[in-house]
């Protein structure tokens, strides 16, 4: 409320009036060229969350307003799907490539921007067309799940998949008397007969065509980080199903936390034996670890899984997060600072994390 809200609010947009891409670690800009739609959604979201906390309503508005109407125009093809990036000017495309990623994080801002705002029936209007448009073009009808990328690739990902069914479900919260959680239902389907079919029932990240396990690197290496954001999804589709957490929640949850360092720090990559491959350390994987501490916590009250959110965030506070609204975003296995700016997106995890442990204290 006092510096993440501001810095971004005020330092975060361009000239082009699209929110930066990056700040440099003193918060002055670190102007690119071009900037990705996963940003503008992702930045969108972030002042949804401002609203609601009650920080600067006005100005929070503004923002939001800001991204709908990137998100809303300058970001659609003909075609009603989104691209990759755009012009940091405001000009136009610098990649129009339909790309499910960004299309899920342009769908869950949508969500959450027209709940925020009251409901708005153009911003709904706006996310339907936008499933219709991924239905005609992106659907999988024979394997399952949607393409990733327009023409499609020869590798399949979960985390596109993951980020869809994010949305979906705020969707669903957004206007429950709605197809979104059958809709989710389906991509769940896939995590449980497809994504966690490798060994130990791990979440796997990349498959071969028709979802068929990968060799190989990809078929070894797997991301806490992931692990436990599906830990959270679980519970949150099973709250909003009416449906028992699935064990699949338990079994990632076991097998993250057992790949945490001494500190309850997560890495970027581990081995399925919970080996590290990548020691490097980023900011969203400690949010996401918080988020899945905090989701045990809601649905056992066991003091265990509170003692283990309290760690992730003292890890995040004493390490990641600074005082000024920033962070820095990537350590070595070592502890060394590997960067020298703040990537903008990084604030959707922050945000999402700190609005799940506000929401879940206050319970």
């Amino acid at each position: 409320m006092d510096a993440c809200f501001p810095l971004w609010a005020e330092r975060g947009v361009g000239p082009g009036g699209l929110f930066r891409e990056t700040l440099n670690l003193d918060h002055t800009p670190a102007d690119t060229d071009t900037t990705r739609v996963r940003v503008q959604a992702r930045q969108t979201y972030v002042f949804t969350e401002a609203l609601r906390l009650g920080w600067r309503p006005d100005m929070a508005r503004d923002r939001i307003e800001l991204g709908l109407g990137v998100l809303t125009g300058l970001a659609r093809r003909p075609d009603g799907l989104v691209g990759r990036t755009l012009r940091a000017d405001g000009t136009g495309w610098a990649d129009d490539t339909a790309d499910l990623y960004d299309i899920a994080f342009t769908l869950l801002a949508l969500a959450e921007a027209g709940a925020a705002l009251g409901g708005t029936g153009a911003v709904r209007a706006s996310a339907n067309a936008l499933l219709d448009s991924v239905d005609r073009q992106m659907r999988d009808r024979t394997n399952g799940g949607y393409a990733e990328t327009l023409p499609p690739p020869p590798m399949r990902l979960q985390n596109p998949h993951m980020h869809l069914l994010e949305a979906c479900l705020a969707l669903h919260r957004a206007d429950p008397d709605t197809p979104y959680l059958a809709r989710a239902g389906e991509i769940i389907s896939l995590f449980e007969t497809r994504f966690t079919a490798g060994p130990g029932g791990l979440l796997g990240e990349r498959f071969t065509t028709g979802w068929q396990e990968p060799t190989g690197r990809d078929a070894e290496i797997v991301e806490p980080g992931h692990q436990f954001e599906w830990v959270w999804l679980l519970h949150t589709y099973a709250a909003a199903a009416g449906l028992p957490v699935p064990d699949a929640a338990t079994r990632l949850y076991t097998f993250g936390i057992s790949s945490l360092d001494q500190d309850g720090r997560a890495c970027q990559e581990v081995t399925r034996g919970a080996t590290a491959e990548d020691g490097s350390r980023r900011t969203w994987p400690q949010t996401e670890a918080l988020k899945a501490h905090l989701a045990m916590f809601e649905s056992t009250r066991d003091d265990r899984f509170a003692d283990a959110a309290c760690q992730s965030f003292d890890v995040l506070m004493d390490e990641f997060l600074t005082p000024d609204g920033g962070w820095i975003d990537h350590y070595s296995a070592k502890g060394e600072v590997l960067v020298r700016d703040m990537p903008a997106s990084t604030g959707y995890h922050v945000v999402l994390a700190f609005s799940e442990l506000m929401r879940i204290m206050r319970a």
